[in-house]
């Protein structure tokens, strides 16, 4: 069963059992006020024709004649019951012997009388009967005269009464069914409406599932419905980032795998290839010195790489030894080794530094800027120059490395952290590059709460800044 048919069915039948219930109870309890007002009329009207024959106790006991009693009380009766006609009521007037003084009764009296049981003088006892078709207010009571015991019973048919109330129900019944046709046709649509924003986030959840995670619920209401749909579409939005965060994190592992495994298989298949070259043909000078040549360039290849990688894998434990240290001292320790590094290509290693006290792992901070500056000189050409500059900058301190370069193109700007990544393939193997410097650099400006922001453009050269935030979060990347 659908949720908007419960809502209906349930709704419906708690209608219907307070309508009813209620409906029950005013009826009954208008027949019940009603009839108790027509049961104190009757006492009433037994009360007055006690005390009108209490008037004339004096009198019969002057005559203290049976007959001339009879006459009395008989005469009191049809005068009552004649004033009464129009009202249906009866009288009954029995002496000692029960025997019959007076009576108008057109049904026939219960041979058993409750109300007559254990009745004293001056008490007025009632009961309710059924009688053909007919209910009948019985009310009895005693009249002492001249020590005899007459015993008169009032009665008054009551049934308009309970003619009444059924009548009340007969049309209570119609009412109810004209209410529950009109309540249920309300509901039809009240129930619809109120379960349709379920529906669109039931659809909308259904195509989340199937991989649709850019949908979204599209409710405005600001009802409990409203605030359900908003933290639905807050989950969403969640779970699409995370699903794309694991995405591009599984595409970079099948990068990282697909590049490894070629940075390994190509230098191991040149060595293989002319070892097994210079092993099956016959000697030649030339030959043997130019593939001893491709064998050791290969062999240089993965011992650069395989250094790279241990310098990787080193970044990834937390054993750093952080002590307070000089940016521009530890740059002037290395300076002697980067122009060294520059020379070979002829290009001009220059240095503006600042003095910066940070808390570092001098050794790690070496490994960063040995990295930044191979990736400088690798895109520079002869006779141009490296700047390598330090300076506070809004309580940051910030270590850039220029260079007057290539450049980067702005497809390569989102994934030359990535491990193995090489903008220029060519140009980065021909130095025994591996695409492994950046990573190194990222992982260590990490380490130490910093950011790496990149600046390039074609052919007018790259800058590299780090910028150390020692009370920031845990740094990382932005280009």
């Amino acid at each position: 069963m659908k949720f908007w048919q419960k809502i209906y069915l349930f709704s419906f039948l708690v209608f219907v059992i307070i309508f009813n219930a209620a409906s029950i109870m005013v009826i009954e309890r208008s027949h019940n006020k009603m009839l108790g007002q027509e049961i104190n009329n009757v006492l009433s009207q037994n009360m007055s024709i006690h005390s009108s024959v209490d008037a004339i106790v004096p009198i019969l006991r002057i005559y203290d004649s049976i007959d001339y009693e009879k006459t009395v009380l008989t005469s009191i009766a049809n005068e009552f019951v004649a004033k009464n006609s129009d009202e249906h009521v009866y009288m009954e007037i029995t002496n000692d012997t029960n025997q019959m003084i007076f009576s108008n009764t057109d049904f026939t009296m219960p041979t058993h009388r409750e109300e007559l049981d254990n009745l004293d003088i001056d008490e007025i006892n009632y009961i309710l009967r059924d009688i053909d078709q007919h209910t009948i207010l019985f009310t009895s009571n005693i009249t002492n005269i001249n020590n005899k015991r007459y015993v008169f019973t009032y009665m008054k048919d009551v049934t308009p009464l309970y003619q009444d109330r059924l009548d009340q129900y007969g049309f209570f019944v119609r009412v109810d069914l004209a209410a529950c046709f009109l309540y249920m046709l309300i509901m039809l649509f009240v129930s619809r409406g109120l379960t349709k924003p379920i529906n669109q986030l039931n659809r909308t959840a259904q195509v989340i599932a199937q991989g649709g995670f850019s949908e979204r619920v599209r409710l405005k209401s600001k009802d409990e419905i409203g605030v359900l749909a908003r933290n639905f579409n807050d989950m969403a939005s969640v779970v699409e980032n995370t699903i794309n965060e694991l995405e591009r994190h599984n595409q970079e592992k099948q990068r990282f795998i697909n590049n490894f495994t070629h940075e390994l298989k190509t230098p191991l298949t040149s060595i293989i290839g002319y070892t097994n070259f210079l092993r099956t043909t016959k000697y030649n000078e030339e030959r043997f010195l130019d593939g001893l040549n491709i064998i050791y360039s290969e062999g240089k290849r993965l011992e650069s790489l395989s250094f790279k990688l241990m310098d990787l894998i080193m970044l990834q434990e937390d054993h750093f030894q952080m002590e307070e240290h000089d940016m521009g001292a530890v740059i002037a320790e290395i300076e002697p080794a980067l122009e060294m590094m520059a020379k070979e290509k002829q290009v001009l290693i220059i240095t503006d530094c600042e003095e910066g006290k940070l808390q570092l792992d001098k050794d790690l901070i070496k490994i960063l800027i040995f990295n930044l500056v191979d990736n400088a000189l690798k895109a520079s050409a002869e006779q141009q120059s490296i700047m390598l500059r330090t300076y506070w900058r809004d309580g940051r301190y910030i270590l850039e490395v220029i260079d007057q370069g290539i450049g980067i193109s702005k497809e390569h700007g989102d994934k030359i952290f990535e491990p193995f990544y090489m903008a220029d393939k060519a140009r980065t193997r021909s130095y025994n590059g591996a695409g492994l410097g950046l990573s190194i650099c990222q992982s260590v400006a990490s380490i130490h709460n910093a950011v790496i922001e990149v600046g390039s453009k074609e052919n007018q050269g790259t800058t590299i800044g780090v910028i150390f935030d020692q009370i920031g979060p845990k740094g990382g990347m932005n280009s």
